[in-house]
C-alpha cells in the first residue's frame, strides 16, 4: 500500500514538473519571440488602442481569453487554434490583412501554442517573484540567484577570466581606463579583488566615471559643437560627482534634481541644470524625469494610454508633465523658479476626452490640490512664497517639492530603476532589459534577483556604492564570453568601451596622463553612444579610427616615450611582445606575434614609423575598443 502511495506521489510531482518546465518554455517563448511579432503585426487593431472583434493580443492572457467569436487559441494544439490558422498562405479570414508572416514567424507561433499546457496558470507572463529569500549579501544573492537560472536552463556557465583580464575589466568600470603595466603587474603578482575595489571606489576617478554614465542616463548627449555644453560651468557635473564621492543617498540625490531649488549649499549646487538645460520644455522634462524615478519610459502615453504597456496611462503622462509646469528658468541665471499658482491644466484622448491633469504617480499615488472652480481666478502674491524678498522664490506649497517628496520617499521603482541600469552598465544588460524599460512589456529575466538588489538598495538607504561593489565582486561579473542566451547571464556581455573610457586608455596605453579634455570632447563628438541596445559602427567612426589627428596627435606625444622604448629594444619580437603588453595587457599570441613581426620586419628601414603604426593598430582593434 505504501509503496502504491509513493508511485502515485512521484507520478503527481513528475506531472507538476512537466507542467512547470512547460510553462516556462511558454513564458520564455512569448516574452523572447511571440510578443514581438504580435506587437508589430497584430496589436494595432488587437491591443489596448482598438480590439476589433473583441480580441486583444498584447498578453498572454488575453490571447487566450479569446474575442466575440470566442477562443482563438487551443493550448497544445496550433491545428485548432485560429490564431495560428489564420496566418496560412490562403487562409480566410486572414490574418494580418494584407500581409504574410515568414514561414520562420508562424512556426514560432506555432510552438508557443505547443508549448502551451491545457492549464491557464501557465500562460501568465510575468514571472512573479517569490517571498524574497534572506542572502548573506549582493554577491550571495546575485550568485544563487543565477546559479540556479543556469540550472532550469540546463546551461553550464562561461569559465572566469584571468585575474589580469579581471583587472583590466574593473578598472574600466570603476575607473574609467585601463590600468597601467605597473598598476596590472601590480595586481596580478597580488590578486586581492575585493582590495582593489575598495580602492578604486575611493579614488577621485571612480566618481568621475559615474557622473560620465549618470550625466548620459539623465541628459544624453551632446554632440554639436561644444559636447560639453554648459554642463561643466553650471556645477551639474560637480554636483553629480561629489554625489558619488560623497556617496550621498540615490533618492536624496534625486530629490535635489526634481526639486531644483536655489539652495546654494555645496552638496546641492547645480542640480538645478537637468530641468534648466530643458528650457522650460515641461514635456521634455516629463519623458527625462520618468526613466529616473519609474525606471520606463513614458514617451508613448503622450496621446493615449501607452499601446503596449497597459500600466502606463495618458493621465501619469500629463500627471507628469504638470508636477514641473509651474516652473519657469531665470534669466542670467541657471535656477529655476517656480509659481505657487496656476499650471493647471487638461489633456484630451483619442476619444475627444478632455481630463485634468492631476500630479499622479505611477506607482497609483495622486497628490492632492484644489483647482479653483468656474471662474475663480488665482491670487498670487508675496504671502504665498517662503521668502517673499528672494531673488528666486520659493512657494510654501510647491506642486514640484511635493512631486519629489512621492517619487523618493515611497516609491519602490526608484530603488528598482538605480539597481537595474547600474547592472546594465556593469554587465551589458539589464535584468530587465532595455534598462530604461521596465514595463509590464519587459518582464525581468530574474525577478526574484531584480527585487532583491532593488529591496536591499533601499533598506542600505540607498547606498550607491555598495549597489556597485556588489555587482562586481559576484561571480557574474568575472565570467567570460558565453554563447548562451544572454539574458541567462552566463558569460559576460559584449559592450564597447564609452568615448571617455576609450580616451583615457589610449592615453594610458601610451604612458601619458589619462586625462585631457581636447583629447576626451575630439572622441565623444566621433563616438558618443553610450551603452547602445545595438552597436552599429559608422562610417564616420571607422574614419576617426583610421585617420584621426586625435591619434595621432596622441602618437606623437608617445615618440620619445613609449615608441622610443620599444624602438631601442633588441629583437623585432621583444618590440612586438611588449607593444601588445602596454596596449592590451597581455602577450601576444603565435599568429598575431606572427603577423605583427611581419609587418615590422618589412618596414625596417623605418623602425619609429613602424611602431607607431602598429601601436595605432592594436589601439583601434575590436579587441581595444569592446570590455574585455
Amino acid at each position: 500500500m505504501l509503496r502504491r502511495v509513493l508511485v502515485v506521489l512521484f507520478l503527481l510531482l513528475s506531472l507538476t514538473a512537466w507542467r512547470d518546465a512547460l510553462a516556462a518554455d511558454a513564458a520564455v517563448l512569448w516574452s523572447g519571440k511571440v510578443r514581438e511579432i504580435l506587437d508589430v503585426n497584430c496589436v494595432k487593431c488587437h491591443g489596448v488602442l482598438e480590439q476589433k472583434g473583441g480580441l486583444e493580443l498584447d498578453t498572454p492572457e488575453m490571447v487566450l481569453k479569446g474575442g466575440d467569436d470566442g477562443v482563438v487559441v487551443t493550448a497544445g494544439k496550433p491545428e485548432e487554434s485560429a490564431l495560428f490558422t489564420s496566418l496560412e498562405h490562403g487562409a480566410d479570414p486572414h490574418m494580418p490583412p494584407k500581409k504574410q508572416l515568414s514561414d520562420a514567424e508562424r512556426a514560432v507561433v506555432r510552438e508557443w501554442i505547443v508549448a502551451l499546457p491545457s492549464t491557464p496558470v501557465v500562460a501568465v507572463e510575468k514571472a512573479q517573484p517569490k517571498v524574497a529569500r534572506k542572502f548573506g549579501s549582493g554577491e550571495e544573492a546575485i550568485s544563487t540567484l543565477l546559479v540556479e537560472g543556469w540550472a532550469r536552463a540546463g546551461v553550464k556557465p562561461a569559465a572566469a577570466v584571468t585575474d589580469a583580464v579581471w583587472c583590466r575589466r574593473v578598472y574600466l568600470d570603476l575607473a574609467g581606463r585601463i590600468p597601467t603595466q605597473a598598476e596590472l603587474a601590480a595586481f596580478v603578482a597580488a590578486p586581492q579583488r575585493d582590495a582593489l575595489i575598495d580602492k578604486l571606489l575611493a579614488a577621485p576617478e571612480y566618481a568621475v566615471r559615474m557622473r560620465e554614465l549618470w550625466d548620459h542616463f539623465m541628459m544624453g548627449r551632446l554632440t554639436r559643437g561644444n559636447p560639453d555644453g554648459r554642463r561643466k560651468g553650471s556645477g551639474w557635473w560637480t554636483f553629480l560627482e561629489r554625489a558619488f564621492k560623497d556617496n550621498r543617498p540615490w533618492n536624496e540625490v534625486v530629490y535635489d534634481v526634481l526639486c531644483a531649488r536655489p539652495d546654494q549649499a555645496p552638496e546641492r549646487k547645480g542640480a538645478a541644470w537637468f530641468l534648466f538645460e530643458r528650457k522650460n520644455d515641461f514635456q521634455k522634462i516629463a519623458e527625462a524625469v520618468a526613466p529616473v524615478v519609474y525606471g520606463t519610459r513614458i514617451d508613448c502615453a503622450q496621446c493615449h494610454d501607452h499601446p503596449l504597456a497597459r500600466e502606463i496611462k495618458q493621465a501619469h503622462y500629463w500627471g507628469l508633465v504638470a508636477a514641473f509646469n509651474r516652473g519657469k528658468n531665470v534669466d542670467a541665471s541657471a535656477a529655476v523658479a517656480e509659481s505657487a499658482v496656476g499650471g493647471f491644466m487638461n489633456f484630451t484622448n483619442l476619444k475627444k476626452e478632455s481630463q485634468p491633469a492631476v500630479v499622479t504617480l505611477l506607482t497609483g499615488r495622486t497628490l492632492p490640490e484644489v483647482w479653483p472652480g468656474g471662474e475663480t481666478k488665482e491670487n498670487d502674491g508675496p504671502e504665498m512664497y517662503e521668502d517673499a524678498k528672494a531673488a528666486v522664490r520659493v512657494p510654501k506649497y510647491s506642486r514640484r517639492e511635493a512631486f519629489a517628496e512621492a517619487a523618493t520617499q515611497d516609491n519602490p521603482l526608484l530603488a528598482r530603476a538605480f539597481v537595474n541600469r547600474m547592472w546594465a552598465a556593469l554587465t551589458g544588460r539589464g535584468i530587465v532589459n532595455p534598462p530604461d524599460e521596465i514595463n509590464e512589456r519587459n518582464t525581468p529575466s530574474h525577478p526574484e534577483l531584480l527585487e532583491w538588489l532593488a529591496q536591499d538598495f533601499a533598506a542600505h538607504k540607498y547606498d550607491t556604492r555598495r549597489v556597485v561593489r556588489e555587482i562586481v565582486r559576484s561571480r557574474v561579473y568575472a565570467l567570460g564570453a558565453s554563447d548562451a542566451a544572454p539574458e541567462l547571464f552566463a558569460g559576460m556581455a559584449e559592450r564597447p568601451l564609452t568615448a571617455e573610457q576609450l580616451a583615457r586608455s589610449w592615453r594610458v596605453a601610451v604612458g601619458l596622463p589619462p586625462d585631457d579634455d581636447e583629447c576626451r570632447r575630439s572622441v565623444v563628438t566621433a563616438m558618443p553612444d553610450v551603452l547602445p541596445k545595438e552597436y552599429n559602427a559608422t562610417f564616420q567612426q571607422a574614419q576617426f579610427l583610421t585617420g584621426s589627428p586625435t591619434m595621432n596627435a596622441l602618437l606623437q606625444a608617445a615618440q620619445g616615450g613609449l615608441i622610443a622604448r620599444l624602438t631601442a629594444l633588441p629583437g623585432v619580437n621583444a618590440r612586438v611582445r611588449e607593444a601588445f603588453q602596454a596596449v592590451y595587457g597581455r602577450a601576444p599570441g603565435a599568429d598575431e606575434e606572427k603577423q605583427a613581426v611581419a609587418f615590422v620586419t618589412a618596414n625596417a628601414e623605418r623602425p619609429a614609423e613602424a611602431t607607431r603604426d602598429l601601436l595605432w593598430a592594436l589601439m583601434t582593434s575590436a579587441e581595444f575598443l569592446a570590455m574585455p
